[in-house]
């Protein structure tokens, strides 16, 4: 039953204090300020992901900013305040810190399934993968996965295609592959495996070293621009494209769910379009250095870039193949995320045939430029 304007003004000071008392808690949420900590993977000052346009520095600014101070997040490199690969766990217990930067496929020992939320080996490319995950139930998986772990992801970037990696010696057949010491996290990693490599998981801040004392003999890390900011090219020159292995790289931040749901809900909508403006910045800040870097380095620093051979490439596609079918048959979760993916994926690929490859396949194959 309502009260009428005329009773309640009746009721007097009483009754405007009673609402007042009400309203208060909620006016108390809103007014509250949360200063939070954010651990990374990647090294200080590192291009794309730690420093610039939709790195976590970036995104932490974007936060605080778009709440007007109600949050603020202190960003600690790797080893700054946990080691580069524990900074997952240290969100998940929310203890030291709330959040996290990374790469989900850096949690593959945890659950096969995450792996998916960063790319897919021959999967899709930036736009199907965002389109799954914000209109193809990715999003809702992805929170499923990381529910046991008490945390909330949240996309913050992509690479877009990564090209193979760097290798000390020329690739010339699938032979070359077989006791090859390679850096390279997730999926891609085993998939190196079952063709005889032995791939290994490295922080970006270690891959130099490693590449130029022989202790690996190739590595991947992004693409022109954020490889040639680590070095790479002065430690190997052999420089492999075909993006089979990362088509889509996303990054995440992981927000410990206690934290998360300690937030009014403004400042989880605020989180949450700081993620999404930070996905879009990061994709063309990079694609918009990409080409001048791979200029740079195949005319000045003598690096020689091609595609691997045909018959590593198909290699890779029948392991791709066994290892994710195997995977998916033994788990249930890792199942449902594997099939809304690939279906998605099917549909999208008739459409991307249809518009973006026939676009460009057309133009090629008429031997023409558009517009110079």
């Amino acid at each position: 039953m309502s009260i009428k304007r005329r009773d309640f003004l009746k009721l007097g000071p009483a009754a405007a204090a009673g609402a007042s008392i009400l309203a208060a808690p909620a006016i108390v949420k809103a007014q509250e300020r949360f200063n939070w900590r954010m651990t990374t993977t990647w090294p200080s000052g590192l291009p794309f992901f730690q420093t610039g346009p939709g790195s976590a520095t970036d995104f932490a600014k974007r936060v605080e900013e778009m709440s007007d101070g109600r949050i603020r997040i202190r960003v600690y490199a790797a080893n700054e305040l946990v080691p580069a690969f524990e900074g997952f766990d240290a969100a998940s217990a929310g203890r030291q810190v709330q959040l996290n930067h990374g790469c989900a496929y850096y949690w593959a020992g945890k659950s096969f399934a995450a792996q998916y939320f960063t790319t897919v080996p021959f999967g899709m490319t930036f736009q199907g993968h965002n389109a799954w995950m914000n209109e193809g139930g990715g999003y809702e998986l992805y929170e499923e996965v990381y529910e046991p772990f008490d945390l909330v992801p949240l996309v913050v970037g992509c690479t877009g295609v990564q090209p193979v990696g760097w290798f000390r010696r020329p690739v010339e057949s699938l032979s070359d592959f077989r006791g090859l010491n390679i850096r390279m996290p997730g999926l891609a990693g085993d998939i190196y495996n079952a063709i005889g490599a032995n791939a290994r998981l490295l922080p970006g801040g270690e891959l130099f070293a490693a590449l130029e004392r022989g202790a690996i003999d190739a590595a991947e890390w992004v693409g022109p621009y954020s490889d040639r900011a680590l070095g790479l090219h002065n430690a190997a020159k052999n420089y492999y494209s075909s993006g089979w292995h990362e088509p889509a790289t996303s990054t995440e931040v992981v927000v410990n769910r206690e934290a998360w749901d300690s937030l009014p809900g403004d400042l989880r909508a605020i989180m949450r379009n700081a993620a999404a403006a930070c996905n879009i910045t990061s994709h063309v800040w990079l694609e918009a250095r990409n080409a001048d870097a791979l200029d740079d380095l195949i005319n000045n620093h003598g690096v020689r870039f091609g595609p691997l051979p045909d018959d590593v490439i198909l290699a890779l596609l029948e392991a791709t193949k066994d290892i994710l079918s195997e995977n998916a048959a033994k788990d249930s979760l890792v199942r449902r995320v594997h099939e809304s993916y690939f279906q998605f994926k099917s549909r999208h690929d008739r459409w991307q045939e249809n518009s973006e490859t026939a676009f460009q396949t057309q133009i090629r194959d008429l031997g023409q430029t558009i517009l110079g």
